[in-house]
């Protein structure tokens, strides 16, 4: 039976919670399960919808329209970008003005302030923060405590900028060795470990005051396309999907894990449709709400993707359509024009439509109840970061070391015939990242060439010319593998193949079309730490002792097709 909201409000004062009903707000003192079911009671139908809403915004400061959304709008939480993210000082300044803002509401309710900071290679709050080896670094070292105290350590830098939650942990299973978009983003293509894993990561951010968020439900790990830019679809079926991808959401739920983001993925042989899993009752609602029992927020990727455009409806229909799928959150980062249609296209189903109230509704207590739960708390740093201190906190004390010995415990050996080479070799250094070259440079004699970022084929070859025209004059060549652009230069030097010792960071799938590489090693971050721990297992600093969590190297054949010119 739904209670309306006046005798939501009748039975609390009665209750003697609050003396009048004018008096409630998120600081008044009750269970938070109970307050937030009195503050939603105690709502219009806009300050409901403005709860459901996480708009992105332009630039550095806060605008006179996201503070209008802030204050008049009521908007329920706040989406960091890297483009608002150039100067960390002005950050922390500009969330604590939106954050009074929002504390200037009748109900005081702050806001969510979220953003994507993965760890390794999605890291939207660059500056000084740290840069950790990765997930997959994680799954190849294996220990929970590692990935608790990278949680913890990511959390900690967040907190003192005023972000109060996380798009991370991601526990999409590393199943299909295209899913290039995931790769390093996955712990592991072992479900219960990723779970395990996932689990410690969230506790970690947890313990710093942060909300976590897993995703990409139901499982973006068996996908071989980006949902940025298109709608993968995906072969599983609900069999494969419940001993693979559910595993860890099932292991995390039981832990009570707070929030879940619903990725933009089509599973025909599931859903009998190309629906997004994101805009689909049977994914939020059947089996994430009725079988697997969340009871916490379902935030949508960001409905501007193009994996949510299905069937070329507008985005205020998209939005509908998440909702009515049992979204909570409903994550957009468009202009303020586009916010305004869908705030009209929204308000007038609030009012007319009495289903789409109460799905609201139910969103808005949702969101309460986990604000309630996080942002009450007292150990916690207050909404109104110190612009001041943030030198002094970022990088958090000590985690520059720690990330250090990381990598190296998650440093793996892949191939090995040559190396450990001798301290007095003389190396010729190939790489994009400037970190890389630079970390070579200082372990060993010589020079360094940079690969560039994007290359037509004539700039290939000439990479290509200078790495065999300077061959000669070293020892070993030291070549960085990264990404698909690298591996085009690396697979026109099989005839160096003696010389050449790759180290390999983000996935390691690419060696796959390099057989002939006789050494290489994994260290899956791209940050200084990664390499410095490449470089130090190449020269025989110590023996790495990590383990590669997906196997997708087993294989004489190549399993990625990939067509390089």
């Amino acid at each position: 039976m739904i209670l309306n909201k006046k005798y939501i409000l009748l039975w609390l004062f009665a209750a003697g919670f609050f003396t009048s009903a004018h008096s409630l707000d998120f600081n008044s003192q009750m269970p938070s399960d109970q307050l937030a079911r009195a503050l939603t009671a105690d709502m219009s139908h806009a300050e409901l919808l403005g709860q459901v809403l996480m708009l992105g915004y332009t630039g550095d400061l806060a605008s006179p329209e996201i503070m209008e959304w802030i204050t008049e709008n009521k908007i329920g939480g706040i989406k960091v970008f890297g483009w608002n993210a150039n100067d960390l000082s002005v950050l922390a300044d500009t969330i604590g003005k939106m954050q009074d803002g929002a504390l200037s509401n009748r109900q005081k309710i702050p806001l969510i302030v979220a953003t994507d900071q993965e760890g390794g290679w999605v890291r939207h709050i660059k500056g000084e923060s740290s840069i950790t080896p990765g997930n997959l670094a994680l799954g190849a070292s294996g220990l929970p405590y590692d990935s608790w105290q990278t949680g913890y350590y990511i959390a900690y830098e967040l907190r003192r900028l005023g972000i109060n939650m996380n798009f991370a942990p991601t526990v999409d299973v590393y199943l299909n060795p295209l899913a290039e978009v995931i790769g390093p983003r996955a712990f592991s293509q072992d479900p219960v470990q990723t779970g395990v894993l996932g689990t410690a990561f969230y506790k970690g951010m947890e313990e710093a005051g942060v909300i976590a968020t897993a995703k990409h439900f139901p499982g973006h790990g068996n996908a071989d396309e980006d949902s940025h830019g298109t709608l993968p679809v995906i072969p599983s079926d609900r069999e494969f999907l419940d001993k693979n991808d559910l595993v860890p959401y099932k292991m995390m739920i039981r832990e009570g894990l707070p929030a879940i983001m619903a990725g933009h993925l089509a599973f025909p042989a599931i859903t009998g449709d190309m629906k997004p899993s994101s805009l689909c009752p049977v994914f939020l609602k059947e089996i994430l709400r009725d079988e697997l029992g969340f009871e916490g927020l379902v935030i949508t990727d960001d409905l501007v993707m193009h994996g949510a455009q299905y069937g070329n409806k507008p985005l205020p229909q998209v939005c509908e359509d998440a909702i009515r799928a049992g979204s909570d959150f409903l994550l957009v980062s468009r202009s303020p024009p586009v916010h305004r249609q869908i705030w009209d296209h929204l308000l007038y189903l609030i009012e007319t439509d009495k289903d789409f109230e109460q799905d609201v509704r139910t969103a808005t207590e949702r969101i309460l109840k986990v604000k309630l739960d996080y942002l009450k708390r007292e150990d916690h740093v207050p909404f109104h970061p110190d612009p001041l201190g943030i030198d002094r906190d970022i990088p958090a004390s000590g985690s520059r070391e720690y990330f250090f010995g990381q990598a190296a415990r998650s440093t793996t050996t892949l191939k090995q015939s040559s190396f450990p080479l001798p301290g007095d070799s003389r190396v010729l250094t190939a790489g994009l990242y400037s970190d890389f070259r630079r970390t070579g440079t200082s372990f060993f004699q010589g020079n360094s060439i940079r690969i560039p970022y994007s290359f037509d084929s004539r700039e290939k070859w000439q990479v290509i010319d200078s790495l065999k025209e300077q061959a000669a004059g070293y020892d070993y060549i030291i070549f960085s593998l990264s990404r698909s652009q690298d591996l085009r230069i690396l697979k026109e030097l099989e005839d160096l193949a003696d010389k050449i010792v790759v180290i390999s960071s983000l996935t390691p799938i690419y060696l796959n079309e390099v057989p002939w590489v006789k050494d290489a090693v994994a260290v899956y971050g791209t940050g200084i730490e990664s390499y410095q721990a490449g470089f130090a297992a190449v020269r025989g600093d110590f023996v790495p002792g990590g383990k590669l969590p997906i196997n997708l190297l087993d294989s004489d054949e190549s399993v990625l097709d990939l067509d390089l010119p």
